[in-house]
Formats: C-alpha cells, structure tokens, sequence
C-alpha cells in the first residue's frame, strides 16, 4: 500500500523469524512488522508452548524506532486447534488455562510497564489500536441471538450500538490512563461495531461452513483505521 505511493521508488523487503521489515533507501525509511499476538512472550519449553503474562523479553525488538503501534485481543479467546499456547504462566505459577480477560489484562499491564520504563517519550510516539468487534451475535444490534454478519448489507443505523462496549474495550482504556507515559489510542471499536455489514462473512476463505465475522473486507473498514492513524500521527508532530 504504501509502495504504491512512490512505485519507482528501490525498495527491501525481508522477514527474519516473526519480524517482516520493508525499507526504502532512498528516504531512509524503514517498517517492521512483529507478528507477536499477545506482546507478551510465547515461549517453546520441552512441557509445551507456554505464554508468560508477566515477561516480555521479545520488547528488545522494539526499542529505537520513531513510531510504534501496538494491537492485540483477537488471538485471546481462541481455542482448541486455533490456540497458539499449551499452557499460561502468570505470577509465578503455569495453568492450563484461565479467564481470557483476566489473562489479558495481566498481559496488557506487563505490556504498559515496559513502556513505562523502556519508551523516551521526547523520541518515541507510541499508539494503541484498539479492540476491533466481532459480529456473530445478532441480539447486539436488536436483531435475532441466531443472526450474524451473513447477509448483511446495511451498518447499524445511528451513532450508538446497542450491544456497547466489549469488555476488553473498557480495560485497554484503564490500563492506558494508568500509564504515565503518554499513549495514543486508535479507538476505532464504536466505528468498527457499527459496520455489521463490514466483514467477509459466508465469502472469506472458509465459505458458508466459516462465516467470518471477526475479520474485515478490502478494501473497506481497515482503511478508515489507516485515514484516522495518519490524521493521529500528523497532529503530534
């Protein structure tokens, strides 16, 4: 998307493990991209996959950039074959499993903390996406509980959703006001709920038999992500 600005302009794209960097030489500008889901560190041990909610080693990969733009929740509640972990370590002690919001938010205030400590704020801009919505419970936009984004074409009418505000909405906002480094969130999660008609739904990859309704059309909702970020970041400069 963004080569397409300057589409003459020599550019590099390379990957190393889970970070993906894509530079232009010619203006000494440079992306990476860290395909880290929860911030925290995911760690392989000979017991299994083990998400530590209290370390967060892999931070040493972010340290000396201009921006940097953190997002996670999606892969929190996931299940089954689609779980990435084994088991969570938190405090000390390794579960199986827990609540996912409580896991969160021990993730998150791990997260803060080493902004907190780690982040010069008179070099570094640091921006929250918020929590992107979900759309497979009709009952939160007044339709049937059985009604999902699958054939709808229409966003919620008005400025307010009925379902409100998801929980892990609510705790991105206390944890970033209990930081004491300055923190911009993206909040792009009112916007998103109200495009019901905004996913892929019965037309994503898994057809009928996957109705995506956590993932998003392109172009289409993402994009207003992007316009609202850009606006962000050039009113701090």
């Amino acid at each position: 998307m963004l080569h397409a600005a300057v589409p003459q302009t020599n550019y590099a794209l390379t990957r190393k493990a889970d970070i993906s960097a894509f530079s232009w030489p010619d203006y000494d500008v440079s992306i990476r991209l860290s395909r880290n889901a929860f911030l925290v560190d995911l760690v392989d041990t000979k017991e299994g996959r083990v998400l530590k909610l209290d370390s967060i080693e892999n931070g040493k990969t972010w340290k000396g950039y201009d921006v940097l733009i953190f997002n996670t929740w999606h892969w929190w509640l996931h299940k089954g074959s689609k779980q990435p972990w084994d088991y969570i370590e938190a405090g000390g002690k390794i579960v199986k499993d827990m609540d996912r919001l409580d896991a969160f938010r021990e993730g998150l205030t791990t997260w803060s903390k080493w902004v907190d400590s780690n982040v010069d704020a008179a070099n570094t801009k640091v921006f929250f996406q918020g929590i992107s919505p979900t759309h497979y419970i009709g009952k939160e936009w007044d339709e049937s509980e059985s009604a999902t984004c699958k054939g709808q074409n229409q966003p919620v009418s008005g400025s307010k959703y009925p379902g409100g505000s998801p929980a892990a909405a609510t705790l991105v906002n206390q944890v970033l006001t209990a930081m004491s480094s300055p923190v911009t969130l993206l909040d792009i999660t009112l916007l998103s709920e109200l495009r019901k008609d905004g996913h892929p739904s019965a037309y994503g990859l898994g057809g009928d038999k996957g109705n995506d309704c956590s993932h998003w059309c392109l172009a289409g909702v993402p994009d207003t992500w992007n316009e609202l970020f850009y606006a962000s970041l050039v009113a701090t400069d």
